[in-house]
């Protein structure tokens, strides 16, 4: 629930800033959208990453909290860098954020 909480206690289309996320963000230069609770069409790539994510947890054996790391840090990476993303017209979250003018508007 910590997803919504911020949107949900103050009604805003927009982060408020203040919860500790916003915060981090803001130092380092990220920009923050939130999304409509309830409303899964909005949030797609988020759902898939995490159904990513939970295919590699799935599926591997850790020998350590380490290896847990090492695992899903390298995952990240092959994410960003290497998986064209059907929203982002087929490209990678990094050559999107590279390039943002190429990338879809999202609502």
């Amino acid at each position: 629930m910590a997803s919504f909480r911020n949107l949900l206690f103050n009604r805003q289309k927009q982060a408020s800033g203040e919860h500790e996320f916003d915060r981090l963000c803001i130092t380092l230069g990220i920009e923050h959208r939130l999304t409509k609770p309830r409303h899964p069409q909005t949030k797609g790539m988020v759902e898939r990453f995490n159904g990513r994510i939970s295919d590699v947890l799935a599926t591997h054996h850790f020998e350590s909290g380490k290896d847990l790391t090492d695992t899903l840090e390298r995952y990240v990476g092959l994410y960003n860098q290497h998986l064209p993303q059907l929203a982002l017209q087929h490209r990678t979250p990094i050559q999107s954020m590279k390039d943002p003018a190429a990338a879809p508007a999202l609502a």
